[in-house]
Parts: structure tokens; C-alpha cells; sequence
């Protein structure tokens, strides 16, 4: 298989992945920018003076950045997993399984499917959050770089979780379990340092806490940890759960016979 064969064979897989999504785009965009939206009305309303975050950081603008990511996070593993979960329960994964691509053209499609759709929605919740307060880039590549691995990392564990998945109630329990209480626990609502100790150090051990960590740096220069150190962790999970999607799409785990 040429290169030109490679290139058409991944780009029509997705197409496929951008199309399914945003054919139901109420569903897929309007609704979590609604829900963003509505939690940074009523958090920003409850907590703004009780919460207290960086210097000369209103806690209004401290909370856009994480929302963002959240939803963006969030929205990445729902492109991927409920894509590979309505197949295989409809049966019409064969149809993919049978075409001449590849196990890494497979998981690029998905990947960069659930990037797109994590960014776009974040896009829209940010223009939407320009209309409630003046917010700063000071580092656009920053944002932009934990934006594409944040969003690659959870769409990667989508493809793992869309796997190993037979039925909506699993698929669902990844999210219920899993993605929702490592959001709610990372940061979004507040400083790490507003803490406990105890607290503080559990907190370091959730992975999406350095994603938003460092996505929030790139707004406002500051953060709880350094960006580069949360850059490397955020980077090391992505390896490995690369690596261990691309060994299960290889071997065909869970998805021939």
C-alpha cells in the first residue's frame, strides 16, 4: 500500500468520525456548552468570594480555563468510545474491520476525530465566556499544545474503553466512575493550594489535574505546578495508553471474533 492509498484510507475513516458527530451537533456541541456555561454562571456566582486563587485572578476568568478543558477532555473520550460502542452493539464494526487499513491508520482516525471535537467544543465555550469577562492568552501555544495532547490522551482512552466495552452500561460506567470524578477532582473549581496538605497531594496523582493545570497557565502565567513538569506527565500517560490501544487494535482484542 502506497502512501497516497494510506493517506485516502485514513482520511475517509475521518471524514466518517468528523461527519457522525457533527450530523447530531446539538447533541454532540450545543448541549456541553450549555452545561459549561451554566456552570460558570452558577460557580462563578456561589464561590467567587469565598474561593481564593491566583494574584490579581478574578475567579470568574480562573474558572473559564478549566471548564474549557473539562468539557474539552470530556468530549474527546465520548467522540471515540461511544463511536466504537454503537458499532460493535449494531454490528456494523465489520464494516470497518473489512476495508485495507491499517491498525495505526485505525487509531489515528479515531485520535484525531476526538482531538477536533474536544478543541471545537472548548473553541465554543471560550467565545461564549469572552461575553462574562476579558480573558487573557499570554501563552497561545501552551494552550493550544495541552489542548491537542489533553484531548489525544482522552481520546486514546476512549478507543480503549470503546473496546473493551460490549454494552452501553460499561461504556457508561467509564465515564460515570472514571472521567466525571477525576474532572470534578482536578482543579476546575479551585487552587490545589486552597487545600489541605492531605488533599493537595492526592490531587497530584490525577492526571487531568496537570491538563488543566497547565492549560490554565497558558492564560494567566501562572499555575500550581511548573507547565513543563505537567507537560511531561501528561505526555508519559499518553505514550502508554498509545501504546496500549495500538497493541489491542493489533492483536484485534475484542474486536474480531
Amino acid at each position: 500500500m502506497n502512501f497516497k492509498d494510506e493517506f485516502l484510507g485514513t482520511w475517509t475513516l475521518l471524514k466518517k468520525e468528523l461527519l457522525r458527530f457533527w450530523r447530531v451537533v446539538f447533541q454532540t456541541v450545543a448541549a456541553p456548552v450549555i452545561t459549561a456555561v451554566l456552570y460558570l454562571l452558577i460557580f462563578s456566582h456561589v464561590l467567587a468570594n469565598h474561593v481564593k486563587v491566583y494574584e490579581n485572578v478574578n475567579y470568574t476568568a480562573f474558572l473559564i480555563p478549566g471548564l474549557i478543558m473539562m468539557s474539552l477532555l470530556q468530549n474527546a473520550f465520548a467522540n471515540s468510545s461511544s463511536s466504537l460502542i454503537q458499532s460493535k452493539v449494531m454490528g456494523n464494526i465489520v464494516f470497518i474491520l473489512l476495508t485495507p487499513i491499517t491498525y495505526l491508520q485505525f487509531f489515528l482516525a479515531f485520535l484525531i476525530a476526538s482531538i477536533v471535537r474536544g478543541i471545537f467544543v472548548g473553541t465554543c465555550i471560550y467565545l461564549f465566556a469572552l461575553l462574562f469577562v476579558d480573558l487573557p492568552m499570554l501563552h497561545p501555544w501552551i494552550i493550544f499544545g495541552f489542548a491537542i495532547i489533553g484531548g489525544g490522551l482522552l481520546g486514546t482512552f476512549g478507543i480503549i474503553a470503546g473496546i473493551w466495552s460490549h454494552r452501553f452500561d460499561q461504556m457508561a460506567a467509564f465515564q460515570n466512575f472514571v472521567i466525571m470524578p477525576l474532572s470534578f477532582l482536578s482543579g476546575v473549581f479551585y487552587s490545589i493550594h486552597s487545600l489541605p496538605p492531605f488533599w493537595q497531594k492526592l490531587s497530584q496523582l490525577n492526571p487531568f489535574f496537570y491538563m488543566i493545570d497547565g492549560f490554565r497557565y497558558g492564560f494567566f502565567g501562572q499555575s500550581d505546578v511548573a507547565p513543563l513538569l505537567s507537560l511531561s506527565i501528561v505526555t508519559a500517560f499518553f505514550i502508554v495508553l498509545a501504546a496500549l490501544t495500538l497493541a489491542m487494535l493489533k492483536s484485534g482484542y475484542k474486536l474480531r471474533g
